[in-house]
């Protein structure tokens, strides 16, 4: 597999995978350079706070699996996905284009289409586990899981990891970069990647799975990703979105100082990422 793909193509090419992946084993080469350009990440005084676990046994994946699904399931039916991710959620491609952020909502089940304003809305209530969303999403979590070949879960050492100190802010810092350096290494591999979440927003969830890991008190779980080779005949999710869409330049910088906009020469330059080469217009 090609392990020298440009950096300005992966960074173009880098998805969240969210469809299953191919059952093949991520190979000893491939996961060896992903922790090892993932270490070269900067981070404060060097301190290198973070650890990895790489997680192939059968058993401890379908277990993480369950965990998920049923993080997903309680989170739904209590309202607290909803509630914290409401403002994420776009349903028509006319919002999705007016706000150029969030997820789009672009598949689900015909029976919840006509109701699915309804079942993300803030006042939710029981009505997900009533129509059944909650179950399939928690199912489709479950399932995408335990077909994994390979889990990575991250943790941060309590020593630099304190949030609300400086050192807490410079380790989340540090993990966004080596995350970051995860994904474009994995793109360049033709892997995918997901973030999966809900465990680590249960407590006794999370808790769970930091006794299936094994987790020293001395570290703080912080995320938690499965990967695995792509499979491009993979089934999409029974509710599932997209987030390719991204805020132009002109909406996202300041110039010299707050309010004043970039100057026409920067807004039109040629983009050396997005230029007609590579078919693509030079505002996403």
């Amino acid at each position: 597999m090609n392990v020298n793909m440009d950096l300005l193509e992966a960074i173009r090419r880098r998805r969240t995978t969210n469809t299953p992946f191919s059952p093949e084993p991520v190979s000893n080469e491939h996961k060896r350079l992903l922790i090892e350009t993932a270490t070269r990440a900067p981070s404060h005084f060097n301190s290198q706070p973070w650890r990895f676990v790489i997680i192939e046994d059968k058993a401890r994946i379908q277990a993480m699996a369950n965990i998920a699904g049923d993080s997903m399931k309680r989170l739904m039916d209590e309202g607290a996905f909803v509630s914290r991710y409401r403002r994420y959620f776009r349903f028509s491609k006319q919002e999705t284009a007016k706000t150029n952020s969030g997820i789009y909502i672009d598949n689900v089940p015909f029976f919840l289409r006509p109701l699915i304003k309804l079942v993300f809305s803030d006042n939710v209530g029981n009505l997900l586990s009533r129509l059944g969303a909650s179950r399939i999403l928690a199912r489709d979590q479950r399932k995408i899981v335990e077909n994994t070949p390979m889990l990575l879960a991250i943790v941060l050492d309590k020593q630099e990891y304190k949030p609300g100190e400086l050192s807490g802010l410079y380790a989340s810092i540090t993990l966004g970069a080596v995350i970051q350096t995860f994904w474009l290494v994995t793109t360049s591999l033709n892997m995918g990647m997901q973030f999966i979440s809900t465990p680590l927003e249960v407590k006794d969830n999370r808790e769970r799975v930091e006794t299936l890991l094994h987790i020293p008190a001395q570290y703080e779980l912080v995320a938690i990703f499965r990967m695995g080779y792509k499979d491009s005949n993979a089934a999409r999710n029974t509710i599932d979105w997209t987030s390719n869409q991204r805020k132009s330049i002109t909406d996202l910088v300041h110039y010299n100082e707050w309010g004043t906009a970039i100057p026409p020469e920067l807004a039109t330059a040629r983009s050396l990422l997005w230029d007609e080469e590579h078919g693509t217009n030079t505002r996403n």
